[in-house]
């Protein structure tokens, strides 16, 4: 009995997880160092008028509790650490939103003396939002793609990543 495939109780919990995660999956805003117009938009999708919250997403504090990091702005040297530790903090498996055009790809910020990279390049990205600044109608497209995405079954960046074979020096 301690494989899990032949634990009637384990499969019934692996279920019930997947099932609170796909509807009520629980969020972490985090601005890497953008302008905030995507922040702005991001706190519009959680008012009365977008509500996000019609698809069981709620906004968490802790990354320790959140299941989405949602992500803004490109990577400054000063939060590029700060962005990891947060990402490591979340329990698995753990999804992440990358929204605006800084988020993916740095923006008006690339090549500036204090941005490093954009979000994909620090941490796994599960799905990109594009725009400066996104929409709201825009961001709450890309979380119920990723809520999909969740309910198919297709594994996190952060799985697929650790499929990928490690690259050989030569």
């Amino acid at each position: 009995m301690s494989d899990q495939s032949s634990n009637p109780l384990a499969s019934v919990m692996d279920g019930l997880k997947s099932w609170a995660r796909i509807n009520s999956p629980w969020v972490i805003h985090y601005n890497s160092g953008s302008c905030n117009g995507c922040d702005i938009e991001i706190l519009a999708t959680l008012t009365p008028r977008y509500d996000l919250e019609r698809l069981g997403v709620k906004l968490q504090g802790s990354p320790r509790h959140a299941d989405i990091l949602i992500c803004t702005g490109p990577v400054t040297r000063q939060s590029k650490e700060r962005l990891k530790r947060i990402y490591e903090q979340m329990p698995s498996p753990k999804f992440v939103v990358a929204v605006g055009s800084c988020g993916t790809a740095s923006g008006a910020f690339r090549g500036c003396y204090n941005i490093c990279e954009s979000i994909g390049d620090v941490i796994p990205v599960d799905v990109y939002v594009p725009g400066c600044a996104p929409r709201p109608e825009a961001i709450i497209y890309g979380v119920a793609q990723l809520l999909e995405m969740i309910k198919s079954g297709a594994p996190s960046a952060e799985m697929r990543k650790a499929e990928e074979p490690a690259a050989v020096e030569g």
